[in-house]
């Protein structure tokens, strides 16, 4: 018959998490957060939420339209892959993350060519690199 302290004591001998890995799940649900936001600020953008009489989603351009519409999905996506710390959702996240840069950088007569925007996209990108690199380390010591 089991002792049913057998399965509290094992509980207790789990390894615990570094403190780099910790740090590493904390920013990826902050960004999390970010990504949901900036989903939710596009899908309000293509509903119209705040519009005024004459301005619409669907008279803007269709450069516009479409990059609107792809970051509205892929933000959401992103952020639900983040907060759960999958590897996809760094993979969708990172795809999000570059293409608004490049958007931003190579179309600005889509978004208007924000240098904030790009450099917060490459610092975020950066940061999770060193973050996930630390982390990596860590756990292989």
């Amino acid at each position: 018959m089991s002792d049913p302290m057998t399965a509290i004591d094992r509980e207790t001998e789990r390894p615990t998490e570094g403190r780099w890995t910790v740090a590493l799940i904390w920013f990826l649900r902050s960004v999390a957060g970010l990504s949901m936001a900036k989903g939710l600020y596009h899908w309000s953008v293509v509903i119209g939420v705040g519009d005024g009489p004459g301005s619409s989603f669907e008279a803007s351009p269709a450069a516009f339209q479409a990059a609107t519409i792809f970051f509205a999905v892929i933000d959401l996506v992103a952020a639900v892959g983040l907060w759960l710390a999958a590897a996809w959702g760094g993979v969708v996240w990172l795809t999000a993350a570059i293409s608004m840069a490049a958007v931003e950088l190579f179309f600005p007569q889509v978004y208007g060519g924000a240098a904030l925007i790009i450099v917060m996209e490459i610092g975020a990108i950066f940061a999770y690199v060193g973050l996930a690199f630390m982390a990596t380390r860590e756990r292989s010591e």
